[in-house]
């Protein structure tokens, strides 16, 4: 897919922004996490929240490392010039999915394949 190069600086600067803010708030989750501690003196239900809050901080953490793998390949793509092609089926993805999702590896058709089980995702896979 040909983009000018004002449309990929766009696209880089605002993948960029968000590999920035994933490793901002990854961090975040991972110092939270080691401040949230269980404590012997705390009563049952304090013991429970807590281990709500760490479990819900390491959710996080792999949510944004998920999205922060599937961001750093999209900047990738941009410098090999793959950027924009679906990975399934190398059709071009559509301008306003890119302009939502631009880390998005698939077309929208292969991802409501891949979300119905239809197709296997090769980038989750990997």
């Amino acid at each position: 897919m040909t983009h000018s190069p004002e449309t990929v600086r766009q696209f880089e600067d605002k993948l960029l922004r968000q590999q920035a803010d994933l490793q901002r708030a990854m961090l975040s989750a991972v110092e939270q996490g080691r401040e949230t501690s269980t404590d012997d003196t705390q009563d049952v239900a304090d013991q429970a929240v807590a281990s709500y809050q760490k479990e819900l901080l390491f959710s996080q953490g792999t949510n944004g490392h998920v999205q922060l793998t599937l961001v750093r390949a999209a900047l990738d793509r941009l410098s090999d010039g793959t950027f924009g092609e679906c990975l399934q089926c190398g059709e071009t993805i559509g301008i306003k999915r890119l302009e939502a999702l631009p880390w998005t590896p698939y077309c929208i058709n292969c991802q409501e394949k891949i979300e119905n089980g239809e197709l296997e995702d090769p980038v989750r896979a990997a």
